[in-house]
């Protein structure tokens, strides 16, 4: 791999990361635990690991972005996770700054493809 192809790799792993708090958010609307939230997120498009995910759940609860329950009908318990009303009001934040910046990227790719 040569220095360009580390160069972008490295750019996208960063861009992915930024928009991963969205993407579970924009996903946790229905009540789901980790392992249906990852092939949720991969079925979208959104590539992450389950050890990338669960770290992130952890930290999107503990900012009360996102409420879990245990289930422990089947044989093994599952932690449902689902988006919190804190959740909803940042995610709305969210959407609206996206949608912006979506907006003014945009103006710049169509300005550059322009010369």
């Amino acid at each position: 791999m040569d220095d360009n192809e580390k160069i972008i790799e490295n750019l996208l792993q960063e861009l992915k990361r930024g928009t991963l708090v969205f993407s579970v958010l924009l996903n946790a609307d229905e009540s789901c635990y980790g392992y249906s939230l990852v092939n949720r997120l991969q079925e979208s498009g959104v590539d992450i690991e389950q050890n990338t995910l669960y770290p992130l759940l952890r930290r999107l609860e503990k900012q009360e972005l996102l409420e879990s329950r245990w289930d422990t009908s089947e044989s093994r318990p599952r932690k449902y996770y689902i988006i919190s009303t804190r959740g909803r009001e940042v995610l709305t934040v969210l959407k609206k700054e996206w949608e912006k910046t979506n907006e003014v990227i945009k103006g710049m790719i169509n300005r550059e493809d322009k010369k």
